[in-house]
């Protein structure tokens, strides 16, 4: 077999650290025409690292007989000033292994059953809010119901002064990081200088400690008061045990929690801001979900997530437009042989979310929104991938999914809302994320009528 030669990006690293921070769509698309669907690129640091979104690719990599990949915490490095060390996001091992298994079940299975009501009357008290005719940003909408998700199904705090110091401190703290300059704290750790309260990543540091403060004391106290019947995420949490009868730690609660609420609030919020979009923008859509919704004929929860559409355009808006453009990074521990590339040990290797989605010969016409894709033709794991694969694959997706359908459908069945600005509504980096820029401006026309 002939081997094959991966290209590098020409370009010197600063300016590929720059053009993949401020436009990064622009940048990975230029990329795969000129350098096609695997090649090397320095635009993550100081450490060259092999992009790949071929399906076949990705299926040779995650391959788990195989195990030709290390998810090595180490390479994760970055997301410690936001989640700490004990995080299961920087963990390695058997100790990334264990803790996960401790966490899957509260985000798993019959517990779904205690959290969609709550998400449904959360999500009603957050918009009747607003009033009729009057303009708001879907995104701070959709930002202001998951993060009382996030407070009361995770954190189990639901009202009272921590409920008010943390939303207010989290949504601080979290802002200071999501425009494309803000995100450079977190991507440069050169930039990581506290100055004191008045420079950037001073009154980062601030915040982070006085949102830990306040969770410490909650743990400290949840402690001291036996609840078996607390059904919230830290709860379940505490009462978990690995298997040598230990339960996690203080500091293990309070880093998970802070990865929980990283990985849950923002990354939801802004899907259902682009699905608000989408279902606004195409009348013809908007017609179907409603269609499919009002046929309901008793619309609990577990009923609403099961619907076929609602389903295809969740699926849809987080392909079109993947909140996170790549997975965590991985290391290869032996020489792999990708489609005739050579790919040797012990190269880094970044999994492309964004590009896997946009491929002509997966989904034909990439740019159009077509709900009826996901109706039409299953897709495997490695062609469409929005939370990631392998053993970072995302903690919290069947969460995701199912607090995303009930947020929408729980607007639709009760509003009628419209779009305020006729033009698109382009992507833009918001941290991490890609998310609709300016949030998506609109209004509530009337409250729904039941057909």
């Amino acid at each position: 077999m002939t081997i094959k030669q991966i290209e590098k990006l020409k370009t010197p690293k600063f300016i590929q650290q720059i053009e993949s921070t401020l436009k990064p769509l622009d940048f990975l698309e230029r990329c795969a025409k000129n350098y096609g669907d695997i090649f090397f690129t320095n635009s993550f640091g100081n450490i060259e690292t092999l992009v790949v979104s071929h399906p076949q690719d990705l299926q040779e990599l995650f391959n788990p007989p195989k195990k030709n990949l290390d998810a090595p915490g180490a390479a994760n490095e970055i997301f410690k000033p936001q989640i700490g060390e004990n995080s299961l996001i920087v963990q390695d091992g058997e100790r990334h292994q264990k803790q996960r298994k401790l966490m899957m079940p509260p985000l798993h299975g019959e517990q779904m059953f205690n959290y969609g009501q709550q998400i449904c009357e959360i999500t009603q008290q957050v918009i009747q809010q607003l009033k009729l005719g009057e303009n708001f940003i879907a995104r701070h909408l959709s930002e202001n119901i998951t993060m009382k998700i996030i407070l009361k199904i995770v954190f189990g705090i639901d009202e009272g002064l921590n409920f008010e110091n943390l939303k207010t401190l989290m949504t601080s703290w979290l802002n200071l990081t999501n425009s494309p300059l803000g995100a450079s704290l977190l991507l440069f750790p050169a930039l990581q200088k506290d100055l004191g309260s008045w420079s950037p990543w001073g009154r980062y540091l601030s915040l982070r400690q006085q949102i830990d403060k306040i969770l410490m004391s909650e743990i400290w106290k949840r402690r001291q008061q036996s609840q078996p019947n607390r059904f919230d995420i830290l709860s379940l949490l505490m009462q978990a045990k690995y298997e040598d009868g230990q339960s996690m730690s203080d500091a293990e609660l309070r880093d998970n929690l802070l990865a929980l609420l990283v990985a849950g609030h923002e990354t939801t919020a802004t899907a259902i801001a682009w699905a608000l979009y989408w279902i606004h923008q195409q009348p013809e859509v908007y017609e179907k979900m409603l269609h499919e919704l009002q046929g309901l004929k008793t619309p609990d929860p577990l009923t609403i997530t099961q619907l076929p559409y609602l389903t295809a355009i969740c699926q849809e808006t987080l392909r079109i437009y993947p909140v996170v453009l790549f997975t965590f990074p991985r290391v290869t521990l032996r020489s792999v042989n990708l489609r005739g590339y050579d790919v040797p040990a012990g190269t880094y290797v970044t999994p492309c979310i964004y590009l896997t989605h946009r491929r002509e010969d997966l989904y034909p016409q990439p740019n159009k929104f077509q709900p009826e894709r996901f109706i039409n033709r299953k897709y495997s794991s490695y062609e469409f991938w929005p939370f990631g694969g392998g053993s970072r694959q995302c903690l919290g997706q069947v969460f995701a999914l199912f607090e995303m359908k009930l947020i929408l459908a729980t607007i639709m069945l009760n509003y009628q809302l419209k779009l305020e600005d006729k033009y698109p509504v382009n992507p833009a980096r918001r941290g991490f994320l890609l998310a609709p820029q300016g949030g998506v401006k609109m209004s509530i026309v009337a409250k729904q009528v039941a057909a």
